[in-house]
């Protein structure tokens, strides 16, 4: 099964799980002082907020795996889109430890596929070093630019 996931940065992290919550009709399945998630099934999405951006508004979009079968699937559609891709394994990101590739679109707009491994107790592993404009674990390398 895939997933839709939309990752926004937000400004009030209260102000915006108040929103979300009342808009789907039900509380996100992961809240944090940071961050929240919700695992919807209707519509099937994976939406995530924090308030770990510079900016307010979308951080990055993707899609989220069962198995790293089609993990391996959506990498290869990435690929035959002409995208540049990168490979992140077993990264700590967004309170969780994933399997991931990355890329871009041609607006620059980042796209990532995962599979999930496992939940971890910290945001990251940049957890301890400044914001750099990611609210998530978006690569700072090229390819954040688009110029892989």
């Amino acid at each position: 099964m895939k997933r839709f996931h939309l990752h926004l940065a937000v400004e009030n992290l209260e102000e915006s799980v108040a929103f979300y919550s009342g808009l789907f009709g039900v509380f996100p399945s992961v809240r944090k002082e940071d961050y929240a998630k919700w695992m919807l099934d209707d519509p099937k999405i994976n939406l995530a907020i924090s308030t770990r951006g510079l900016l307010p508004g979308l951080d990055h979009l993707g899609i989220q795996v069962d198995s790293e079968e089609e993990l391996a699937e959506v990498k290869g559609r990435m690929g035959r889109a002409n995208l540049p891709v990168a490979e992140q394994s077993e990264a700590s990101c967004c309170y969780s430890r994933s399997d991931k590739y990355w890329t871009v679109d041609p607006q620059g707009i980042a796209w990532e596929a995962f599979h999930t491994l496992s939940d971890i107790p910290v945001f990251g592993e940049r957890e301890s070093q400044e914001k750099d404009g990611s609210s998530c674990c978006v690569p700072t390398f090229p390819i954040r630019l688009g110029k892989i």
